[in-house]
């Protein structure tokens, strides 16, 4: 996608799982070689260096990395690129863990068992002196390229969204939609799943899109939209659904297995009912996998909903 003010972005389909368009990294070229927001896991680098030869690039090209936020489908490959020489930009919270990615893998290992090389590949720490700490409205400047960062908790708490020239790179706080629909799906993994903090989120991210700031906007899952305050009401119906949905089935204080069980039959129904084909639906479930959910609705709700003894 080529702006009108100045800079090339480039769409790369990580193919996930062999699936296109579920993982995205968005590429900026510069003079000296290349930024990347977001990378993919460790999984994926095959790909990735495929983009890379495609466009006349290689690993060493790449100058800076900057992830939204440290899940494995965002950051995983980070530490690698680090060590073909990149600086990797990160919000506060996050960075301990890529400096130290122990407590991550486990949690990560604890959801994912013997799946995790399987669909992540390997994660490696990246070195103190290529990590770069970013704080809520720092801005990134590479080589006439200037990234915003932008502080939006509620998908997870080390989360920044991105502004570039008219894009809006919203990680997950933007939710999960691909390409050819409208449809749209809220990911709520545990542990750091906020309802609250999530609609504050988006209610900033519609105030900059309402002040003129972006026109676009960019979700890791996937792709480039131009309808940026439709995509954002959606994102806001979604959470509502979302909570008239746990306020319903809640209550009963389901097991994680039932939850899981309700909620993807939900998930499935309003698939459906927005036309979603059976390829598509696939598509989504591997961008998004509904059977996460659950535990981070479980978690966010004993925290955040009951009572506190």
């Amino acid at each position: 996608m080529t702006l009108d003010h100045t800079h090339t972005v480039h769409t790369l389909d990580l193919n996930f799982l062999g699936i296109p368009g579920a993982i995205a990294a968005y590429l900026f070229p510069h003079a000296h070689g290349v930024v990347l927001l977001e990378c993919g896991p460790g999984s994926t680098l095959p790909a990735l260096q495929k983009h890379l030869e495609r466009l006349g690039y290689t690993p060493a090209d790449i100058t800076d990395v900057i992830v939204t936020h440290i899940h494995l489908d965002h950051a995983g490959a980070s530490g690698w690129l680090a060590r073909q020489g990149a600086r990797v930009h990160v919000h506060p919270v996050g960075a301990p863990h890529m400096l130290n990615p122990e407590k991550l893998l486990a949690s990560a290992g604890r959801i994912y068992g013997d799946q995790m090389d399987f669909l992540w590949g390997e994660f490696l720490p990246v070195p103190e002196e290529r990590l770069s700490v970013v704080q809520d409205g720092d801005v990134i400047e590479v080589e006439g390229l200037r990234f915003e960062a932008i502080d939006t908790p509620g998908h997870a708490y080390h989360h920044h969204a991105y502004i570039f020239e008219d894009i809006c790179f919203t990680g997950d706080v933007g939710g999960v939609r691909l390409q050819g629909t409208e449809h749209l799906r809220v990911p709520m993994p545990p542990p750091e799943f906020d309802l609250e903090k999530w609609r504050e989120s988006v209610q900033r991210l519609q105030r900059a899109h309402e002040n003129g700031r972006f026109n676009s906007i960019a979700p890791t899952h996937f792709g480039i939209f131009d309808d940026a305050g439709r995509h954002l009401a959606r994102l806001s119906h979604s959470l509502d659904e979302v909570e008239a949905w746990m306020e319903q089935v809640m209550p009963a204080e389901p097991s994680t297995e039932e939850l899981n069980r309700q909620f993807l039959e939900w998930t499935q129904r309003r698939s459906r009912e927005e036309g979603l084909d059976e390829e598509l639906a696939q598509a989504y479930e591997a961008a998004n996998p509904s059977w996460m959910s659950a535990p981070g609705i479980q978690r966010y709700w004993k925290k955040h909903r009951l009572p506190q003894s």
